[in-house]
């Protein structure tokens, strides 16, 4: 029993792990509103070395549609521009000294079309290494099965409820790109 909590644990951890990790893939893409994790990939060049973006100024959202960044260092704010353009965002900055703006254009619709794939690819990414986790799990019930650490009842009983947690973390993936598409093609 204590080595199946062991192995409940560890799956349910992973879990959890690979559904913030889908959450973290979702925040980089871009649904027509400003928000300050869309930058959160840019890394900029400052002082021969490459650094995030939030380590060189601070990012702020005035309102839905713009994006500014206050630079620290006045001899920065160049390399920020030049991250921003270089970056796939699709982002052309504009700015006044230390201060950069960012309009946040419109989607098109091929663009939100575009967008809804490369969620629904990262959900399914997603599904893939749950399903794993899975198989790693029952492997482990397996495994305590042959070394006659548990019945078969407690076998079967276990695998439906690695299965179950399974199918909640499955859920979870659909409900978040449901979310996730609903935000995207929102106009």
């Amino acid at each position: 029993m204590a080595e199946f909590n062991q192995i409940r644990e560890d799956i349910k951890n992973r879990m959890d792990k690979t559904l913030e990790s889908l959450k973290s893939d979702f925040s980089g893409l871009r649904a027509g509103r400003a928000h300050a994790s869309l930058l959160d990939g840019i890394m900029v060049e400052s002082y021969g070395s490459m650094v995030p973006l939030s380590q060189v100024g601070t990012i702020s959202v005035p309102d839905a549609r713009t994006l500014s960044i206050s630079v620290w260092d006045r001899s920065v704010a160049k390399s920020v521009e030049k991250a921003i353009m270089e970056s796939d965002l699709g982002l052309n900055p504009a700015s006044d000294g230390q201060l950069i703006r960012i309009p946040i254009p419109p989607l098109s619709e091929e663009r939100r079309k575009e967008l809804v794939k490369i969620a629904g690819k990262y959900a399914e990414q997603n599904k893939v290494a749950i399903r794993n986790l899975r198989r790693d799990g029952i492997d482990g019930i397996k495994k305590l099965k042959k070394d006659n650490l548990i019945s078969e009842d407690e076998e079967k009983r276990y695998e439906n409820e690695i299965q179950k947690m399974t199918d909640e973390s499955i859920k979870k993936i659909d409900e978040a790109l449901a979310g996730k598409e609903k935000d995207i093609l929102q106009v």
